[in-house]
């Protein structure tokens, strides 16, 4: 849930306890469902039908630092008993240690409305079902600076995860998918749920439909419910991004006949030197036409348009350079300090 959203939103109901997150820009939701039966205790508070469920929320990293070492927490911590205070606006985190150790953190909360993602996984025209070991080592291939993933069946029952690594069918637990149906998601928030998925030992079921849909992973077990909704990228905002992509990476190569042109732009520098009447050439380019500029247009007249953008800079380059062995035209410069008399 860290890896999702900044806060996170407690609900205690008849079913369990909920712990959900959602990231700033709404298109990640996550929640993990604790059924009565994962504690040794669980009293969700006076419920009754016109009793509204208590709802807050609390800094993600507040919560977070109370559980920090967790290895270390196993060997030294009994249990944890966690109490809700709605009129002190605390969250009670109590750790009961060895040797009747009892830390206790009081964490402010801010009530809130219900956080709900709409789903529905019954709608969903694909599903797979696999081990999340399967998944985990697929994951391995793919760098960890890696934002997306694509999803897509193939041929022959194989399923595919881009850039590029194919998944027999026999791989998976169950397969139902549309042919040739692709999704394209988020690859931080999956990793989160894989890694928690591994551990746990839980089989991962994947629920999608058409680009642009959301894909919505889960996993079920006796006193577990988790939900993971992620938004996934439409048709268009895939292509666009493709073509973006192409359009950065594949750079037009530079022509072979670079020498050729090179000679023909060392042949108008000694013509347009003669024509220039002995000014000198600057340094760099200016942006006013100069007859020099002027030749080297119509000798690079039988040139093929669209030139790659890097040989004109070379061609303005060259231009500004003179030519070897002719001696540069004298300047007239200001005598700053006259000699002294007594030089000879």
């Amino acid at each position: 849930l860290s890896r999702i959203g900044d806060e996170l939103y407690l609900e205690p109901t008849d079913s369990g306890l909920s712990l959900r997150a959602v990231n700033s820009s709404r298109s990640a939701f996550a929640s993990f469902l604790f059924a009565p039966l994962f504690f040794q205790l669980y009293e969700p508070g006076f419920t009754g039908p016109d009793t509204e469920l208590f709802r807050c929320k609390v800094h993600m990293k507040s919560f977070l630092g109370v559980f920090r070492s967790l290895p270390s927490l196993e060997k030294s911590v009994g249990k944890c008993l966690i109490l809700l205070k709605p009129r002190a606006c605390r969250l009670v985190l109590q750790l009961h240690c060895k040797y009747g150790v009892t830390k206790t953190h009081n964490l402010a909360f801010q009530e809130c409305e219900r956080l709900q993602a709409v789903f529905d996984t019954q709608s969903c025209a694909s599903r797979l079902c696999t081990p999340a070991r399967v998944l985990a080592e697929a994951m391995v291939h793919f760098p960890p600076t890696l934002a997306e993933v694509t999803l897509q069946t193939g041929p022959g029952g194989k399923i595919s995860l881009q850039n590029y690594l194919w998944l027999a069918e026999d791989e998976f637990q169950s397969v139902a998918v549309a042919p040739g149906s692709h999704i394209t998601f988020c690859l931080k928030e999956f990793r989160g749920l894989l890694s928690f998925a591994e551990a746990s030992n839980l089989p991962l079921t994947i629920h999608f439909d058409e680009p642009g849909r959301p894909v919505v992973f889960t996993l079920d077990d006796t006193v577990l419910e988790v939900h993971l909704v992620l938004a996934t990228l439409s048709d268009l905002e895939s292509d666009s991004q493709s073509a973006s992509t192409n359009g950065v990476s594949h750079l037009p190569t530079p022509s072979d006949d670079f020498a050729d042109d090179l000679e023909s732009y060392m042949a108008a520098m000694e013509t347009s030197e003669g024509v220039s009447g002995g000014l000198p050439s600057p340094a760099f380019p200016l942006h006013t036409p100069r007859p020099a500029e002027s030749d080297l247009e119509e000798e690079e007249e039988g040139a093929v348009p669209g030139t790659p953008p890097h040989k004109k800079f070379r061609s303005l380059f060259f231009g500004s350079v003179m030519t070897p062995g002719r001696p540069s035209p004298a300047t007239t410069q200001e005598v700053l300090a006259e000699d002294s008399e007594g030089e000879c």
